[in-house]
This record gives C-alpha cells, structure tokens and sequence, in this order.
C-alpha cells in the first residue's frame, strides 16, 4: 500500500545506546547523550526497520504497522 506508514519508538529506559540502530539505519535513528532516537515517529515502511528490530541488542527499537501490529 503506497499510503502505508510505520510508527518508530525507542524504548528510553531500556535503550543501551550501543548505535546498532544506526549503523543499520542512519536515516532514522540518531544516538543522544548515550540513547537512541528515531528521527522520525512516522515513516514509510523499510526493510532495514526490521532489520534494526531484529538486531538491536535491547530490543529497545518498537515499530508498528498502521494496524498497531509490531513489524518483526
């Protein structure tokens, strides 16, 4: 669906702040004093999004679909 967005959170407390996110996807995360944040709250849907979900080591990084699904 062209239309469809994602929404990107970073979980503060649990955040390591280890730049996994981004290495991975640097044009929607950035690391500040020490945690994670995405750039954006919406975004369109990317595969490296789930890459990052996948492999951040907290599992800090939540996205959900337009539906309020976790993307995995």
């Amino acid at each position: 669906m062209a239309d469809e967005t994602w929404t990107v959170e970073v979980d503060g407390a649990a955040c390591l702040g280890s730049g996994v996110c981004v290495s991975i996807a640097p044009a929607h995360f950035v690391v500040e004093n020490g945690t994670s944040r995405p750039l954006a709250g919406r975004v369109e849907p990317a595969e490296e999004l789930r890459d990052v979900v996948a492999l951040c080591p907290a599992a800090a990084v939540l996205v959900h679909d337009e539906n309020g699904e976790f993307v995995e």
